[in-house]
């Protein structure tokens, strides 16, 4: 059975880092970039909140097909749109695997 949209893209743009890391840029040529190939209304791209991924963001995932991003940049995010979702391959740079679960980075103040 189809979704409503082909793809629903989730960017974190909330929490202690993907927002300071460029969270809301790659959200907005994401946005930007879907709408320019002519994905609207097959391509749903939202802001997240936080993923439990903190210091490997912004994080990018990519529904129905379960793929995280991280580390995305502005070029991430257009290659996303161009490779992903508009040619279904996958963009091995920026690929996140991670065992399943909460995979913050420890920071100083997480150890008080």
């Amino acid at each position: 059975m189809m979704g409503q949209y082909r793809h629903h893209v989730f960017v974190c743009t909330s929490g202690k880092t993907c927002p300071l890391d460029g969270g809301l840029e790659v959200h907005a040529v994401l946005k930007k970039r879907a709408a320019a190939a002519g994905l609207k209304g097959q391509v749903r791209v939202n802001h997240a909140g936080c993923m439990n991924q903190c210091g490997h963001g912004p994080m990018v995932v990519v529904y129905p097909d379960d793929v995280w991003y991280a580390g995305v940049d502005e070029v991430g995010a257009e290659r996303i749109v161009e490779e992903h979702l508009l040619n279904g391959n996958i963009v091995q740079e920026y690929l996140y695997i991670a065992p399943p679960g909460d995979n913050k980075i420890k920071t100083a103040e997480d150890s008080d």
